[in-house]
Parts: structure tokens; sequence; C-alpha cells
């Protein structure tokens, strides 16, 4: 089950893999194997590198990143990603308490609590909760 705390996890990684597979485009997967990666991919290339060692969803993470560096500043693709590191948190509860605590060493600290919960390190377009809430743009 995907609950407020998983997805808040992963809405704090994404922005740091997004900018990883910006920077590093299709190849950030091949450069993440290269040991001495560490330095020149930062946070986001740590994050994504534990993410991917989840063998049960590391092929959805891969393709969605991979799909991601084709075009950056494509929302869906974004929303794709965070979907799949979604899934992946939600699927593994030591893989979520990794990246929690990677997140949390890195100064980044995500709480949703109560229903209905936003938790966000960033909100880059509309958040809305409760019922009948209508937005116009």
């Amino acid at each position: 089950m995907m609950d407020s705390e998983t997805a808040a996890i992963a809405t704090a990684v994404v922005p740091y893999v997004a900018a990883t597979v910006g920077a590093y485009g299709a190849a950030v997967v091949d450069r993440l194997q290269d040991a001495a990666a560490d330095a020149s991919v930062g946070m986001g290339g740590r994050l994504l590198r534990r993410l991917l060692r989840r063998h049960e969803s590391a092929p959805a993470v891969r393709a969605a990143a991979v799909d991601l560096a084709e075009d950056p500043a494509d929302e869906d693709r974004l929303a794709a990603l965070r979907l799949q590191i979604r899934k992946a948190l939600a699927s593994d509860p030591n893989l979520a308490a990794d990246v929690a605590q990677m997140l949390e060493q890195a100064g980044v600290r995500v709480t949703a609590s109560g229903e209905r919960s936003i938790a966000a390190q960033t909100i880059s377009g509309v958040a809305v909760t409760g019922n009948g809430a209508q937005v116009t743009r």
C-alpha cells in the first residue's frame, strides 16, 4: 500500500534523481555502474543507484529514468519516474527506510501526518486535498 509517508519520500527523491538524469542523460544508468561515480553524480546518483539495487523494481525505475532523460522538462515523464520510485518504496520497507535515511543525512526531512496531508520538499504545481476541490487555470 502506498501511504502518505511513502509518497512524501518519493516526492523528495525525484528532484535529486531528475537533476542527475538531466545532467547525464540516458547514460546516467551506465555511469552509476562506475564505482568512481559517487563524486560526480552526487545525491541523485546515490539515490538512483540505491533504487536500482532492488532487482524487482529496477527495470521500471531504470526505464522511467531513461525516458525522463529524453525530455527532462516533461512533467508526465517526471510523474512516471515519481510513480515508479513510489511503487519501489511501497514494495520494500527496507528500501524506503534506506532512502529516508539517505535524505535525512543530506538534510532533507519529510513528514506527512494525517489524512490528506501533503509533505514535499518542493511543490512545483497545484497541490489540492479535500472533497470537491476545483482548480481553474
